[in-house]
């Protein structure tokens, strides 16, 4: 083991100490009587750096995950050139949002400023000056990408998010399961909630869901005819439309087994994935308690919020 890992994995076990809410923290912020006492109270948090003047429930949301991006991009100035593969994979929520912001621009919608890549940008840095949906992908599939496919803005959004689950078990294996059970719950909602044909699913970046659960018919038949790797999280689901609980199931999940291998003695890409995994946990806490504090009294909200803590 190199000294960039050593120094990167316990550079990564410090942020999860000296970077995260918690739980107990996040429940303190939904306890909050408004979005501006929220506000407020993140300005107090590690978080503050990255808010700025947000001020709109959106705006705080992008600025608690840009967080993440930062601690990415900061253990990338730590660890050996060889993990930069792994940190550019579990950036890549980013550069998703990156070029969705940009078809929506293409579309009429406001410019939104980009989450700030730097070195773990893979296709961005072309993709950003695209002009159409055409030279959107064409800038992907010249990258680790690959071609997402689609006609339209929403299918080339969809087959992204399945070339990235393609990307982070590529990338890191003991992460396999979490990409395969994030892509099944993706699938799962085009098909049973959305209602897309099976037809227009990207079938070849699926291959993480096997190949039986194309032709079911049925939630349940879909669920039953995945491998054991990606249909965990739909494990005592009762139809699509508790696919939010499976959502929720899949991240106290992939919060448990990050713990474990941040608890590894091990220095290396692990714990690295490990810690990344957590931050971005964190993360997604601290997002459904700020929209809980900004919907006080909306029904499910609550409950949506006691699920992810």
């Amino acid at each position: 083991m190199s000294a960039a890992w050593i120094a990167g994995s316990v550079r990564a076990r410090l942020l999860v100490v000296e970077r995260r809410l918690g739980a107990a923290g996040a429940r303190s912020l939904a306890a909050a009587p408004s979005l501006p006492a929220a506000i407020a109270a993140l300005g107090r948090t590690p978080y503050r750096r990255e808010l700025g003047s947000a001020r709109s429930l959106a705006e705080v949301q992008r600025a608690v995950a840009a967080k993440v991006l930062v601690e990415l991009r900061l253990l990338a100035g730590w660890l050996p050139g060889d993990a930069l593969g792994l940190l550019r994979a579990l950036a890549g929520w980013y550069e998703l949002a990156n070029v969705e912001d940009r078809l929506a621009y293409l579309a009429g919608a406001p410019a939104r400023p980009p989450f700030e890549l730097g070195s773990l940008a893979v296709a961005w840095p072309r993709a950003s000056g695209a002009q159409s949906l055409e030279e959107l992908r064409a800038a992907l599939a010249s990258s680790s990408w690959g071609d997402p496919g689609g006609e339209t803005p929403t299918e080339l959004g969809l087959g992204l998010r399945l070339a990235l689950a393609r990307r982070v078990a590529a990338e890191a294996p003991e992460a396999s399961s979490w990409a395969a059970g994030a892509a099944a719950l993706l699938v799962a909602r085009e098909l049973y909630v959305v209602g897309l044909p099976v037809e227009l699913l990207p079938l070849p970046a699926v291959r993480l869901l096997g190949s039986g659960w194309s032709a079911a018919a049925t939630f349940d038949r879909f669920a039953a005819a995945l491998p054991p790797a990606a249909a965990w999280p739909l494990d005592g689901v009762a139809g699509a439309g508790s696919l939010w609980r499976a959502e929720a199931h899949w991240w106290q999940r992939v919060e448990q087994e990050a713990r474990r291998l941040l608890a590894s003695q091990v220095a290396g890409r692990a714990t690295v994935l490990g810690a990344s995994a957590l931050l971005a946990a964190d993360a997604r806490r601290v997002s459904a308690a700020l929209a809980v504090a900004a919907r006080r009294g909306l029904s499910g909200v609550e409950e949506v919020f006691d699920a992810a803590v």
